[in-house]
């Protein structure tokens, strides 16, 4: 039992020992380790950084060999002189470690000396004691002691320092420790040379060529949405990669030594093209954002001087192009109601910068005469939006001067205002039917008015409103245009009544010769009453007929119906005259007084509206030939506009052209660089070469048709005018030669400019010998007769006021029967009227010739193309306002 107690506290003291001969090798090793371990540190440091790809690959090798030296030397430092812990150590690192006196272990490794009994039992008892005092054996942790030779804590910093690399490197820290470890040995073999090309493709929207990057780099400026195309072939290395911000994307392979790339351009970055890790190229790119259009007003909108039109000055902008130009206009009154929109044309495709003047007429619209906003919107060829400053005005509106038209443009507004007050729009409608002497019993308006009123009661549809409201306008227009018409047939009817009633009583008269009963007598008092109730309503027929006689003049500006002397007698004096003869005729019963009295009457009204049919007719075919002479000027003036656009288009295609050589200048150079380029590099050039070419002839022969097509319109311009006017100006026939040489040209695919702006002059200057020809040979139109359109060709062409224009003036003057209104009044501007007051000044021949030389000077440098935009727009300006 003493021997089974004895051996108990040893049964753990081999594992014991074998855990301390481990800390103690630790203590010994870890220190022996420290030295090639940070050497390896630094060497895995430097890899991770990239350092050794920034050497020559000559020095890389050597770099790396370098390393493996100093680690090297410090394993045999540090390994110098190392031994393995025995067991005795082990035993000395149990004791201090458990603290322990007088070694207890060796105690029980010892033997006693001699034979003594008493010696003996003593060692007995004094192993009990040791055996006892080593139960709790601990090993205790290692303590290599790296604090006392690294007393600044390099060890934490070379750990902290690679953790930083490892972040650094990314994924490209297995291929940088790979490139570090296996630097290329050997000799090295002479690679294809490397061959880079790089271009910015602007998106559709810009219209822009593409943009060539410099193989050297550099910085440079994309609109946003760009694409980005790069080629590369030759080098020796790996597949490259293309790095733009933090985003690495591999290149795409083509074949066994060409790659290429593609991104999309959206923010500003640094673009870098690598290699094995070193970079090949790089820029960096500004991303230009595409900013939306703006519009604005350049004056307020307000009515136009002259007409029922709107003068809308606009002004918008954009820095790719302008694609559309639209006016919104919204009620007032109604916001909610859906916006009228007017598109408003640009002078050119997708233009950057644009001005002009519209002058809309909305006086048919159902808000004329409303108040309203508007708003210009600008759209560009991204779909982006820009709109200006909302302008408030009131739409012009017609003028009605009959009674029922009145009503229905009232009726008109009221719905625009308030869609849902249909039960006051038929209540009116109503009323206005229930009338039907108001609108001269005319079958087709009542019939628009029942119509009206039964589709506001039976159509529940939002659009049935805007239907009705269309009726409604051309209903009013019918009444205050055929007024002359339904007034014609009223007097008609007037006339034809009374004749009855005069007939009557003659008849009655005549077979009552005898005494007349009182009953006859009765009978004849309203006989005359009748007769002159007739009177009363023939007077009111006639005088209702002048005043619709006079509307339709003014509306038309036509010659004044009293212009012939023995119409000057038709005034209020002579009707009054004449209704009271008849009537004091008819009171006196002397019914053939009467008679010959209305026949008079009828014998002037008829040879009021023979002598105006015949002066209406000269009228007309005047007018139809100065229509057709504008007409031909119109083309004439439409021929310069297009032959302007084929200039500037010509303009514009010479300078892609330019770009386009500029393009290939520089790719030459990149090619001379890099002679050993090999043909499949050179296609995407050649390819854009010959589509650039291609593009060219297709837009060379298109605009030399359409010359063509522009001298043939000329030619039929010029055998009209010469069958209308007998002459036809020179400066056309020239302006035809001109149209050859430049089609020619575009046939051979040569520059046309010089013979287009010589066309343009010449047909500039023949318009104004048109213009002056039909002066000369039908007069002055009549104002207002063509509109302001025919007013603008005259100021296109050159039509001023000479002394032509004076006789001819002088001829009308004298055919309008002294200047007597359509009621038999002297006007203000009649001969020998006396108007003291007037602040009217007419200008003498040495100020229209002068005037006429202004103009005629303008318009010739306003045909010179060459000019600052600036000034050619003032010059525009110029002439539009004068």
């Amino acid at each position: 039992m003493s021997g089974g107690r004895e051996a108990s506290p040893l049964r753990a003291l081999p594992r014991r020992r074998r855990l301390a001969r481990l800390a103690l090798g630790w203590e010994i090793l870890w220190p022996a380790l420290w030295p090639p371990l940070g050497v390896l540190g630094l060497f895995l440091l430097v890899a991770l950084l990239g350092l050794p790809l920034l050497l020559p690959p000559w020095l890389r090798p050597f770099l790396t060999f370098g390393f493996a030296l100093a680690i090297g030397y410090a394993a045999w430092r540090g390994f110098r002189g190392l031994a393995v812990p025995g067991a005795e150590e082990a035993d000395r690192r149990l004791e201090s470690a458990s603290g322990l006196a007088h070694r207890p272990l060796a105690a029980l490794a010892d033997r006693p000396a001699g034979d003594d009994p008493l010696a003996l039992a003593v060692w007995q008892a004094h192993r009990r004691r040791a055996a006892s005092s080593i139960r709790a054996l601990k090993v205790g942790l290692p303590r290599p002691g790296l604090a006392r030779r690294d007393p600044i804590a390099l060890r934490t910093g070379l750990g902290l320092a690679l953790g930083a690399a490892l972040v650094v490197a990314g994924a490209e820290a297995p291929e940088r420790l790979r490139r570090a470890l296996l630097p290329q040995l050997g000799v090295t073999v002479a690679a294809p040379a490397l061959r880079l090309e790089a271009w910015v493709t602007p998106p559709a929207y810009t219209g822009a060529a593409p943009i060539f990057l410099d193989a050297a780099g550099g910085s440079l400026t994309v609109p946003q949405g760009s694409t980005l195309q790069v080629a590369l072939s030759g080098g020796r290395g790996g597949t490259p990669e293309l790095q733009l911000g933090p985003e690495v994307s591999p290149f795409r392979a083509l074949d066994a030594r060409s790659w290429a790339a593609e991104a999309r351009l959206d923010q500003g970055a640094r673009l870098v093209i690598r290699r094995d890790g070193a970079e090949v190229a790089g820029w960096t790119l500004t991303v230009q954002a595409d900013q939306p259009p703006t519009a604005a007003f350049t004056e307020a909108p307000a009515r136009a001087p002259r007409g029922l039109a709107l003068r809308l000055p606009w002004r918008a902008e954009d820095d790719w192009g302008l694609v559309s130009l639209a006016a919104e206009f919204r009620l007032v009154a109604r916001p909610q109601a859906p916006a009228h929109v007017l598109e408003i044309n640009l002078p050119s495709v997708q233009p950057r910068e644009a001005q002009g003047l519209s002058a809309p007429d909305l006086s048919a619209h159902p808000w004329a005469g409303l108040e309203v906003e508007v708003q210009l919107r600008a759209q560009d060829a991204a779909g982006q939006e820009g709109r200006s400053a909302t302008a408030r005005l009131t739409l012009p509106e017609r003028a009605f001067s009959h009674p029922v038209a009145l009503a229905l443009v009232a009726i008109r507004r009221a719905l625009s205002l308030d869609p849902t007050a249909r039960p006051a729009a038929q209540a009116e409608l109503d009323r206005l039917a229930a009338e039907p002497e108001a609108f001269e019993h005319d079958t087709a308006t009542f019939l628009a008015l029942r119509s009206s009123r039964h589709r506001l009661t039976r159509d529940h549809r939002p659009e049935a409103v805007g239907e009705v409201q269309e009726t409604l306008w051309e209903t009013a227009l019918a009444l205050e245009e055929g007024r002359a018409d339904r007034t014609a047939r009223a007097l008609e009817q007037a006339r034809a009544e009374l004749r009855e009633a005069l007939e009557q009583q003659l008849r009655e008269q005549q077979e009552q010769q005898a005494q007349r009963t009182p009953e006859q007598e009765q009978q004849a008092q309203e006989q005359r009453a009748e007769t002159d109730r007739r009177i009363q309503e023939l007077r009111d027929a006639v005088r209702r007929h002048l005043e619709a006689l006079a509307e339709r003049l003014r509306q038309e500006n036509a010659e004044s119906m009293t212009s012939d002397p023995q119409n000057r007698l038709m005034d209020r004096r002579d009707l009054e005259r004449r209704t009271d003869r008849m009537r004091e005729a008819n009171r006196q019963q002397r019914p053939q007084d009467a008679e010959r009295e209305l026949a008079e009457l009828e014998e002037m009204l008829r040879a009021l509206e023979e002598g105006r049919s015949a002066r209406n007719e000269a009228q007309e075919r005047n007018r139809q030939q100065r229509q057709r002479g504008q007409q031909q000027m119109g083309v004439v003036q439409d021929m310069v506009r297009r032959q302007t656009g084929m200039l500037d288009s010509g303009h514009r295609r010479a300078e892609a052209e330019a770009q386009r050589q500029e393009a290939e200048r520089r790719a030459q150079q990149l090619q001379n660089r890099a002679p050993w380029a090999r043909p499949q590099d050179q296609q995407p050039q050649q390819q854009q070469r010959s589509e650039a070419e291609a593009e060219a002839r297709t837009e060379s022969e298109r605009e030399a048709r359409t010359q063509r097509a522009l001298r043939r319109a000329l030619g039929e311009v010029m055998q009209q005018f010469g069958d209308l006017a007998g002459e036809i100006p020179a400066p056309l026939g020239r302006a035809d030669q001109a149209m050859r040489e430049a089609q020619e040209a575009l046939s051979e695919g040569r520059d046309a400019r010089n013979a287009q702006q010589t066309a343009i002059r010449e047909l500039q200057e023949g318009g104004r010998q048109m213009a002056q020809q039909m002066q000369r040979q039908f007069g002055q139109g009549e104002p207002g007769e063509e509109g302001e359109e025919g007013e603008g060709e005259g100021e296109m062409f050159g039509q001023g006021q000479g002394q032509d224009g004076q006789q001819g003036g002088q001829e009308n003057a004298q055919g309008q029967g002294a200047g007597r209104d359509p009621l038999g009044r002297r006007t203000r501007e009649a001969p020998g009227a006396q108007d003291n007051g007037s602040d009217t000044r007419v200008p003498d021949e040495a100020e229209q010739l002068r005037t006429r030389r202004i103009q005629e000077e303008l318009r010739k440098r306003g045909a010179e193309r060459t000019r600052p935009q600036e000034e050619l727009d003032y010059i525009d300006r110029l002439l539009k306002r004068f």
